[in-house]
């Protein structure tokens, strides 16, 4: 009889703490019969989800459902990305699968893998070699243990779901930087096709090929996918190519306990065309940078990872312990020719109780997760992107130690509240190992920092909630970040600041929502600085300000254009969805700058689509990228990137098996454009090389079959 009561507690739980339950069911049942193609709200009967019903039968890897449901329990931002959702057109880089989640920003330097990625305007000073996130794999750490990423790490094609928390709403994977957590989810043979074929071609020798097969049986199962693409580009001095190889195998013991290894291996290679200034950009966008040429510029990265997971669930009870260890060798012609080989390993220990406190629902989440890693370094003279003489030789090794506590309680039906606590331990150690001339001193820095964050959910009805938190960020600097300015060595102290954030996300009949409003106050922002004419370094800057809105809505404004059914799922119908994001990131009585805006980074950013989806997989419609202000490059205010407005048009056949095509049309009026710049602090002579041109009018093309 106890068991049954719980039950039906668990079930209003599930009903009114994740207030979005009902709409997950719905949005899956009409994938289900509409190929997926479409994000559009529906209007079905409320579904009561019990755990069993949304557990994936791998155990270790959370089912989109129980994934969607869970973000419904987030006291913020946070949103699920089906990868049915992006594989309607190209599915290339990062942009291609980020560009509808709200409050992220993600553009390619030149139509690659690098971008500068950005939530909340954390790592503003970067458009390669990320910061300011986290990015995983499976709930594992894809960062190095000093918390930079490299972005060639994923591959879209080899993704299931993708779970983003914006903020510190990333505490339960251990995130606490000012942007979040990324969390990129791996097909298992549970829900891989048996075989899947992809080939995608397009405009500047774009060429991608895949080939992925998954299968369960008896508690044993594998996916494995191989990926090739290359890339001539859209500039001159920009080709790409990449293999990628992502696997993972997976055995359940018994219906408590079950265990997945994972396996990665990815090769990739790209020409750097460099940055232009706004003059070049305007009269010849196809142009390379001259330096970037005459020094045969490149960055060419190789991984290796593996990884496993093992879950243990009774009752109300779930362990999760996850090692990785990754294996980097970057070799890398800019200024000199860097040449680096590191290792990482980290471990993450997971405890998950979701008894109930007090006679009310209640979910504590406590961690450990340190991570450990070692680069040796070496810096070469370069010519023609040759290496030749050794300019600098170092061993750098860092280390994070984080232990996270969370606990959600319910106060009441409609009343949810959270509390959460990082404590963190990081060190950066620097040996130089270079004799030479200008060699320089070795360092050992050791960061500590605490961050709490409380919240609160109200659910004002089934599918529509309101939250809010204030939460608190910490993020110590990579090692790129650290060393000596001007010859002289300099500390730099870590990145903290208090956010606060307001939101509602939602379903009503035709409209679907997802809004939230943040105000961050940082101390100590790492931001680019140059400290000589092209000379930059990392330092930390006086107060500043990120404050924003980001949102994302969906209306339903047709249905039954060709059809007559009063079931979703048996619809036709035009779906509009557009996301937009406010992005008022400044200076707060800066000495040298004022309250000046913060470059890098466009004022008001908007991504449209208007579709029509049949049911029987044909779909077709434009779209819009929108950036309606000139925002700058550099922090005195003196350069800036000029708007621009991208109309493109998509369409295709998409089925769950058999055979999908697509083609997709971007830019189409050729606009000029910059799709992101450089940062710079003033503008001086010799320093306006600094944007980024976009692609031009382009067309891709694709073809799939699914067994």
């Amino acid at each position: 009889m106890k068991k049954n009561n719980y039950r039906s507690k668990r079930q209003q739980w599930m009903m009114a703490a994740g207030s979005t339950a009902s709409l997950v069911a719905s949005i899956m049942a009409a994938n289900a019969q509409s190929n997926g193609v479409t994000n559009a709200p529906t209007k079905l009967p409320t579904v009561v989800i019990e755990a069993d019903k949304v557990e994936s039968p791998a155990l270790t890897v959370p089912s989109i459902e129980a994934a969607k449901a869970e973000a419904a329990r987030v006291a913020g931002g946070a949103d699920v990305i089906s990868a049915e959702a992006y594989l309607t057109g190209r599915a290339s880089t990062l942009k291609d699968v980020l560009d509808y989640s709200p409050g992220v920003f993600t553009q390619p330097r030149f139509g690659s893998d690098e971008a500068r990625i950005s939530i909340r305007g954390s790592g503003l000073q970067r458009t390669f070699h990320g910061r300011g996130l986290m990015l995983l794999q499976d709930g594992i750490p894809l960062n190095l243990a000093d918390g930079a990423f490299d972005m060639q790490a994923v591959e879209p094609l080899a993704v299931s779901y993708v779970d983003v928390l914006r903020g510190a709403n990333a505490l339960r994977y251990g995130a606490t930087t000012l942007g979040g957590a990324i969390n990129y989810i791996s097909p298992t043979g549970y829900d891989a096709d048996k075989v899947r074929l992809r080939f995608e071609a397009g405009s500047f020798g774009y060429l991608k090929a895949h080939a992925s097969s998954g299968m369960a049986e008896n508690g044993n199962d594998y996916y494995a996918s191989y990926t090739y693409s290359a890339l001539d580009g859209f500039r001159e001095h920009s080709r790409q190519n990449s293999s990628r190889i992502f696997s993972n195998v997976g055995h359940r013991f018994n219906e408590n306990v079950a265990t997945r290894a994972y396996f990665t291996y990815v090769q990739s290679f790209s020409e750097l065309p460099g940055n232009l200034t706004k003059a070049q950009l305007e009269s010849d966008q196809e142009q390379a940078n001259a330096g970037n040429i005459a020094g045969n510029q490149q960055r060419n990265y190789e991984l290796v990872r593996g990884a496993s997971k093992t879950t243990w669930q009774h009752e109300n009870n779930q362990f999760d312990v996850s090692v990785f260890w990754s294996h980097k060798d970057l070799h890398h012609p800019i200024f000199q020719v860097i040449d680096q080989n590191s290792n990482d390993a980290g471990i993450d220990i997971r405890y998950r109780n979701t008894s109930d406190l007090f006679g009310r629902p209640n979910q504590l989440t406590v961690g450990f997760s340190p991570t450990f890693g070692q680069l040796e370094n070496a810096n070469y003279l370069n010519v023609a992107g040759k290496p030749t003489a050794l300019a600098a030789e170092s061993t750098q090794t860092s280390h994070n130690l984080a232990a996270y506590v969370e606990n959600q309680h319910w106060l009441k039906e409609k009343w949810s509240l959270l509390g959460g606590l990082q404590v963190t331990q990081s060190r950066r150690k620097f040996d130089n190992t270079f004799t030479g001339p200008g060699a320089p001193p070795d360092f050992e820095y050791d960061y500590w920092g605490v961050s709490p964050k409380v919240g609160v959910i109200y659910d004002y009805q089934p599918a529509w909630q309101f939250y809010g938190n204030v939460s608190r960020s910490f993020e110590p600097p990579t090692m790129s970040e650290l060393g000596v300015i001007a010859g002289a060595l300099v500390y730099r102290d870590p990145q903290t600041g208090w956010t606060f954030e307001l939101g509602t996300r939602g379903e009503r009949d035709w409209f679907s929502w997802d809004l939230s409003y943040y105000y961050a106050v940082l101390d100590n922002e790492l931001l680019s600085f140059e400290t000589a004419p092209a000379v930059f370094s990392t330092i930390n800057a006086s107060t500043t300000v990120h404050q924003g809105i980001e949102l994302k809505e969906t209306v339903r404004l047709f249905k039954n254009l060709t059809t007559s059914s009063e079931v979703f799922c048996e619809q036709d119908a035009v779906n509009w969805t557009t996301t937009y994001a406010w992005n008022d990131f400044r200076f707060q009585d800066d000495g040298s700058f004022g309250d000046n805006d913060l470059p890098g980074i466009p004022k008001h950013y908007l991504r449209s689509e208007m579709v029509y989806t049949h049911p029987c997989g044909f779909y077709f419609g434009p779209n819009v990228e929108f950036s309606p202000a000139r925002y700058y490059v550099d922090m005195a205010n003196q350069l800036s990137a000029n708007s621009y407005v991208l109309l493109g048009m998509k369409a295709g056949y998409r089925t769950k098996k058999g055979v999908s095509v697509f083609i997709e049309g971007r830019n189409l009026t050729d606009e000029v454009y910059a799709a992101t710049t450089g940062v710079i602090t003033r503008v001086i002579a010799g320093n306006q090389a600094q944007f980024l041109p976009g692609d031009g009018p382009s067309v891709y093309a694709g073809l799939e079959w699914r067994w």
